[in-house]
């Protein structure tokens, strides 16, 4: 059966975020920020533009956040690429995320994949599905069924919904063996949390609300914003396998905690044996699998209160891995 492209299912939401980061620019850059929350985004990029100009990586990334969402300079895709790729030059690894996914969006799909790969080694979700579906199709790069299987179990398990549907897609077509190979190469891929030294982030929709800068080691928070329009992509995937029954749900407790969702049984099992080997905390905790359509999902737990399902799921997220707590 030959295989039939995979296009991409959806856009990924924007999230609009600064950072600020250690150096002798961090006080004028913050000062920028500043200005920023208080509604003067004309202050903030007067403060900002110099310090990009010298090469200041996070004036730079402000700055190209600035010209992507409209914020006190009209709208304007190209600069903010522009500005993406001057900071994602520098290692700025947040900018290079965005510089990636927006070219993607943009149509300029060849010039996004060397960002995007970087980014989906680094464990960027979004980034792992558009890497995953070229890596199928082999449009965008050279045809690798079984990195393209690794990479969407990965952003499927980071609860990309989309990858989630691709994989059902790739079941169809990708060999039981090379879908193997995947599964043990999703199993040893490290997903890191991006973040630099400090970020600071507000609603999108409230534009008065104040920056605040989040500790350097807890999770980046993002807030979500209407998708962009939908960028034309690709189509895929392999024959699944019968799923098998997995441990048994336990009934104590009234909270659970959700660890992805998979096409196939063992894809869930392959990775609660990945984030059980890293995270210390899941070690001696009952994990389980239930259906949810066409999907299996992967949940641990139960736990007797949602403070205790809320403090393993903080320490899963430090980790790299997503997760949704629940009601039992």
């Amino acid at each position: 059966m030959k295989p039939r492209m995979l296009t991409v299912l959806a856009t990924m939401p924007y999230a609009l975020a600064l950072t600020l980061a250690g150096g002798s620019a961090w006080a004028d850059v913050k000062a920028g920020v500043d200005a920023w929350s208080q509604g003067d985004y004309a202050k903030a990029l007067k403060i900002w533009r110099p310090l990009a100009e010298s090469g200041d990586a996070d004036a730079q990334f402000n700055i190209a956040q600035a010209y992507k969402f409209g914020r006190g300079v009209p709208q304007d895709m190209t600069a903010a690429i522009d500005y993406y790729r001057k900071a994602a030059a520098q290692g700025h690894a947040q900018a290079e995320d965005n510089a990636g996914l927006l070219l993607y969006q943009q149509g300029r799909q060849s010039e996004a994949i060397p960002y995007l790969d970087r980014s989906a080694e680094r464990g960027e979700s979004r980034a792992q599905y558009l890497v995953g579906i070229s890596l199928f199709n082999g449009d965008l790069v050279a045809r690798d069924w079984v990195r393209a299987y690794a990479m969407m179990n990965r952003a499927s398990a980071a609860g990309v919904e989309q990858a989630a549907k691709a994989l059902e897609h790739m079941d169809r077509f990708i060999p039981e063996a090379q879908r193997k190979d995947g599964l043990e190469l999703a199993a040893t891929m490290t997903a890191h949390t991006q973040q630099p030294d400090q970020k600071i982030d507000t609603p999108a929709n409230d534009a008065s609300a104040p920056w605040r800068p989040a500790p350097s080691s807890a999770p980046v928070r993002t807030t979500t914003l209407p998708p962009s329009q939908p960028a034309p992509v690709a189509k895929p995937i392999p024959a699944s396998t019968p799923a098998q029954t997995g441990p048994t749900k336990q009934s104590d407790g009234a909270w659970q905690i959700q660890l992805g969702a998979f096409s196939e049984q063992a894809h869930a099992e392959v990775q609660w044996k990945a984030l059980s080997a890293k995270i210390p905390a899941l070690v001696g905790t009952q994990h389980y699998t239930e259906p949810a359509g066409t999907l299996t999902r992967l949940l641990t737990g139960p736990f007797p209160t949602r403070a205790e399902a809320d403090t393993l799921c903080e320490a899963i997220k430090s980790n790299g891995a997503a997760c949704i707590v629940k009601p039992h």
